[in-house]
């Protein structure tokens, strides 16, 4: 083969390459879970399917929009950038902009209303944070489950009033006591938001050889 040959096909490849890439960074993604900040919702080890058409259509490798056609609601569990460190990460969507937020003893009010508990809480133990307590949560008229560690040092439980400015939005996670999220990082900006988590695509369990968790698999997420 000659060397004319070679280049050509090189270029083909990397141009196929670009293309798909390109198509992953602005359509659809997945993003890999490393920590149980969103526990139980999420754990360690699942890797979550994005929606990054789910508001708007970004430049590849960027966080400029081309058209938009939505924004996040209450209760979205969206992948964003850190505006920290721009570490990406997985959370919960709990005030969008105008609204405002506080939590007392890990209890949430949004724009002065509380946002109810179910009555059912189911304990146990749990490897890293040790006891545990798991609750529903109904946010906006819709449920999801949380998780409190009391014995766990969180200088957050009770956190605001604050009021949420203009193209921010406040998230936390649903590990309430172990989830670095607004509480600390701060607001984030509406384009730092990549697009929405829809499902866990497949799971590993990293405490026992990466074994497959099956019953993970293809798990819807709201």
């Amino acid at each position: 083969m000659d060397k004319k040959k070679i280049i050509n096909e090189i270029r083909v490849f990397a141009l196929m390459l670009l293309v798909v890439t390109s198509l992953r960074s602005a359509l659809a993604d997945w993003n890999d879970v490393p920590t149980g900040s969103m526990k139980p919702t999420i754990q360690e080890g699942d890797r979550v399917v994005v929606n990054k058409l789910a508001y708007d259509l970004k430049i590849p490798f960027t966080t400029y929009e081309v058209a938009k056609w939505g924004d996040p609601h209450r209760g979205d569990i969206v992948v964003l950038f850190s505006p920290r460190d721009g570490v990406r990460l997985v959370k919960r969507v709990i005030a969008v902009p105008g609204d405002n937020v506080q939590l007392v003893e890990n209890n949430l009010f949004i724009n002065g209303k509380k946002q109810p508990w179910s009555d059912a809480v189911w304990p146990m133990d749990d490897p890293q944070q040790g006891r545990i307590y798991i609750t529903d949560e109904v946010l906006d008229g819709h449920q999801h489950k949380v998780m409190i560690s009391p014995q766990l040092p969180s200088p957050a439980r009770t956190y605001g009033p604050l009021q949420v400015p203009p193209g921010q939005y406040f998230v936390m996670g649903d590990n309430r006591d172990n989830s670095n999220d607004s509480r600390y990082i701060g607001m984030i900006p509406r384009r730092q938001i990549v697009g929405r988590a829809l499902a866990v695509a497949f799971s590993l369990d990293r405490n026992h050889w990466y074994a497959p968790r099956l019953d993970r698999f293809f798990v819807g997420l709201h």
